[in-house]
């Protein structure tokens, strides 16, 4: 850390060039103007991926009942749990570099941006090796009809062995991010989304001179547009177009930067594992109240998932903002930045949770026919929205704790809910020998945990230690 950040007084104003959001100094300046220029390109760039999972939900639902089932639980179960690891790495990565940028370290910034690459490397090729020899017990794992489990090997093989694809996209999100620029990711996710949908169309049904792949063809078409991602975000970087330059020495492996980045890694990747437990767990036990509650839930958690990719980039701009203003030596700018941006978080996450609420029933309608997938879909919508009440405060808790590098103890706090609490919870209320309330047991439970997560990450952050944080 540099003298002026270690010595409590702010340092000199990062160089920025006129008129270019990516190079902003968010350690000076309006911390409204600071949180709008980098979740602005955030909120654009999940607006995308918001369309581009309901346009490529409606794809795949042409496919049929079974092929969706097996898309959305692989995406949503089996391919989350490599999915959250890579975003753990990213969290790290953001961590580490928007403290460097907002010490002026550019140089050291750099190196670990390069070991973040080398480390997602790794990860990629022990993912491919999981999907090449063991996708059937992986998805057998998530109890699915002995139809689904036909259909979806397959699509989990094709899916892990491409899996370089979202983890690649999720390291240089978090390098970039932690360097102030968000527009440049924009970019390249609204790209790499456009060409993944129309690949997806091309080689799902076979138009042109293309094979009707199928459900395969929604993995390799996913692909496409996310090799093209990844090679855009590669020339960014290498070209030295965005405040991170890198070069090919900052990939010669570094054993300490490795250890310092995974050191800050772990523990919100299996923050987030304990969550996604709960999630498979819960899949499990509503599949066992018959298929069509089971796809009611698939659908449910695919469509849930919009209200927090369009609030968590506030969330993710607010770890931002804590890490360079703690790297700057401002921590009272950085609870400041808390502030600014847990109202804007609860404007957006209480709105999105408000139109779940009144057209529930209309959203589900739209992916499903039957009444009772539609009856069970609409009614977890209604406790999801609930959930966004108290998502609105968590999730900057939690990122701004992982902004600051203090991680631990929140990791434990999430584990402890999910798996000590909310999973023991939903399956006394699901089952016959508990409340037998069956799948709104499950529903249930979850929305407790929202709230008790939300308790936990607040009074943590209220005790100030993330400010003191050193890195």
């Amino acid at each position: 850390m540099s003298p002026a950040a270690s010595s409590g007084e702010p340092r000199e104003p990062l160089p920025a060039k006129r008129g270019s959001w990516r190079d902003h100094d968010h350690t000076q300046g309006s911390l409204w103007t600071a949180l709008f220029v980098l979740a602005v390109p955030l909120l654009a760039t999940s607006l995308a991926q918001a369309a581009f999972q309901l346009l490529d939900l409606s794809m795949v639902s042409r496919l049929g009942e079974t092929p969706t089932t097996a898309v959305i639980v692989t995406n949503q179960s089996v391919r989350q749990i490599f999915f959250m690891f890579a975003m753990g790495i990213s969290f790290g990565a953001q961590a580490l570099v928007s403290r460097h940028i907002g010490a002026g370290e550019t140089e050291a910034a750099e190196h670990v941006a390069g070991q973040v690459l080398v480390l997602g490397g790794g990860m990629a090729a022990l993912i491919a090796c999981l999907g090449l020899l063991a996708p059937r017990p992986i998805l057998a794992a998530m109890n699915v009809a002995p139809e689904v489990l036909e259909v979806g090997v397959p699509y989990v093989r094709l899916t892990l062995l491409l899996a370089f694809g979202f983890v690649f996209s999720m390291l240089f999100t978090g390098i970039l991010q932690g360097a102030g620029d968000s527009a440049t990711p924009m970019k390249i996710s609204i790209a790499a989304a456009s060409v993944s949908l129309g690949s997806e169309w091309l080689l799902i049904f076979g138009h042109g001179p293309f094979p009707a792949l199928g459900i395969l063809g929604v993995a390799c078409g996913l692909a496409v547009g996310q090799l093209l991602g990844v090679s855009l975000a590669l020339r960014v970087l290498f070209r030295g177009t965005s405040r991170v330059h890198l070069r090919l020495h900052h990939l010669r492996p570094d054993l300490a930067a490795l250890r310092r980045i995974f050191s800050l890694s772990w523990q919100p990747g299996l923050q987030m594992i304990g969550g996604f437990l709960v999630t498979v767990f819960f899949l499990r036990l509503v599949g066992g109240f018959g298929g069509k509650a089971q796809a009611a839930y698939s659908i449910g958690l695919r469509l849930g998932m919009v209200g927090p990719m369009l609030a968590f980039p506030l969330a993710g701009a607010c770890a931002t903002l804590v890490g360079q203003n703690l790297g700057a030596g401002s921590p009272r700018r950085a609870w400041e930045a808390l502030g600014v941006g847990l109202r804007a978080h609860l404007a957006l996450l209480w709105s999105v949770a408000s139109f779940l609420v009144f057209f529930r029933v209309q959203i589900i309608s739209f992916f499903a026919h039957d009444p009772e997938v539609i009856r069970i879909g609409s009614l977890l919508m209604l406790f999801q929205a609930g959930s966004f009440f108290f998502f609105g405060f968590s999730f900057v808790f939690m990122r701004a704790l992982q902004g600051a590098g203090d991680v631990t103890v929140p990791m434990l706090m999430s584990l402890g809910s999910s798996l000590l609490l909310v999973a023991p919870l939903g399956l006394w209320l699901s089952q016959d020998w508990g409340m037998a309330w069956g799948p709104t047991g499950v529903f249930t439970a979850s929305l407790v945990g929202a709230g008790i997560s939300t308790l936990l990450s607040g009074s943590w952050i209220a005790t100030g230690r993330w400010t003191r944080r050193r890195l």
